[in-house]
């Protein structure tokens, strides 16, 4: 009786997080982008709608924000597919003291990250022979 050896495979996947933990400005930084400033001061909606449509999803959610509700979703997203650290109710009471402000600073997060992976995944394969 014949053994025949057949080739198997390997595969290997290796995973990198690339985050520094925080938030790039502060919420308060509103005027270190000068752009997303005037934007927002002369159509705050359009700036809203352009930081969600960023972000993935559909431009005309902000306009459904009803007790702040999309707000909250849109921020605690950004931060998860970050690794920023916080939490739905500290979200909330950013949003409660200073509205414009976080979402100039939602904006402000995606334009910076947007030319920096959140992470990024290499997959290994070989064959290996008898």
């Amino acid at each position: 009786m014949a053994v025949q050896h057949q080739p198997g495979q390997f595969v290997s996947m290796t995973t990198t997080t690339h985050s520094h933990g925080g938030w790039s400005t502060d919420l308060c930084d509103c005027c270190s982008d000068m752009g997303t400033c005037c934007c927002a001061l002369w159509c705050f909606p359009c700036m809203q709608c352009q930081t969600a449509s960023d972000f993935g999803w559909c431009f005309c959610m902000p306009l459904l924000d009803v007790c702040c509700v999309v707000s909250c979703m849109l921020r605690s997203s950004i931060r998860e597919r970050h690794g920023i650290p916080g939490s739905f109710c500290d979200d909330f009471c950013k949003l409660m003291w200073c509205y414009p402000c976080v979402w100039y600073q939602m904006n402000r997060e995606l334009k910076i990250r947007q030319n920096q992976p959140a992470s990024t995944t290499v997959v290994t394969t070989q064959v290996r022979g008898s």
